[in-house]
């Protein structure tokens, strides 16, 4: 439940005795004859006066709980699209596309209290992300190529380590340990990179050519419909597979994401 400023739409004031007229309020739960409290539940907010719900209205504050991870958008049923990013092992993704869903991913995983960890040759395109996320604290770090070490990931302090080394990255220097995730980003579908992709527990693709597509489709078994939809997908969209299946993911920035990294776009 939530307060737009004020407790008077939840419980009734008394006027001051004297007033000429009693203020008028709306009053949305007022107190009840004696003889019925005993089915009402007292309930208090935050700095809200106290109020009374039916015991059957329990059930429309429930929450629903679905799987735990990271939000990456919405799928074709407008559902929250969510991976588990962070397991008790290392995780290996690729996001064959643009910085611009990189750094989303990268912002929706400090959201989960992840640190991030930017591997890369454009500090100039990393540098802003860094140093305006986290309000006031570093949650992302942006490094060298092959300047990265152990990153001490933790269930408590889950790694993200984003790659963004070009088309044919070089072996990662950092360990691979439980609770990091390596999230390689690549600008094109390279053929020298095809067995990487088909060991990796995720893999993301963002508009792609009719050549890429093809080849996408003899590594992740895609259909001839898939084939057709990669080179026209929007900014937004990406087909992400993983080992039990695929899913087309519309992933929009919230109005502060948007006010940070600026308008989806597929090309840096």
């Amino acid at each position: 439940m939530s307060s737009n400023g004020s407790s008077a739409a939840y419980a009734p004031r008394r006027a001051k005795r004297g007033a000429a007229q009693a203020e008028q309020r709306t009053v949305v739960a007022a107190r009840p004859e004696r003889g019925h409290e005993v089915h009402l539940i007292p309930a208090r907010g935050p700095k809200l006066e106290k109020h009374l719900l039916e015991a059957g209205q329990l059930d429309a504050l429930a929450l629903p709980v679905g799987d735990d991870g990271v939000v990456i958008g919405t799928d074709q049923a407008s559902r929250p699209a969510v991976i588990s990013l962070f397991k008790p092992r290392a995780v290996d993704a690729a996001l064959v596309g643009g910085a611009y869903m990189a750094q989303l991913i990268a912002l929706r995983a400090t959201a989960t209290g992840a640190r991030v960890v930017v591997e890369t040759a454009r500090p100039q395109l990393w540098a802003p992300l860094a140093q305006n996320a986290g309000g006031g604290q570093q949650v992302i770090a942006v490094v060298p190529v092959r300047r990265v070490g152990n990153l001490g990931a933790t269930p408590a302090s889950p790694v993200l380590l984003l790659r963004d080394c070009g088309a044919r990255p070089p072996r990662s220097a950092a360990p691979k340990t439980p609770w990091m995730t390596t999230l390689t980003l690549l600008p094109f579908l390279d053929p020298t990179f095809a067995g990487h992709l088909i060991s990796s527990d995720y893999v993301a693709m963002q508009q792609i050519s009719p050549q890429e597509a093809e080849l996408a489709a003899r590594l992740f078994r895609l259909s001839a419909q898939d084939v057709a939809a990669l080179p026209t997908l929007l900014p937004e969209l990406a087909l992400w597979t993983a080992r039990h299946g695929r899913q087309y993911v519309y992933t929009a920035p919230t109005h502060d994401e948007s006010a940070l990294l600026g308008a989806p776009r597929r090309m840096d």
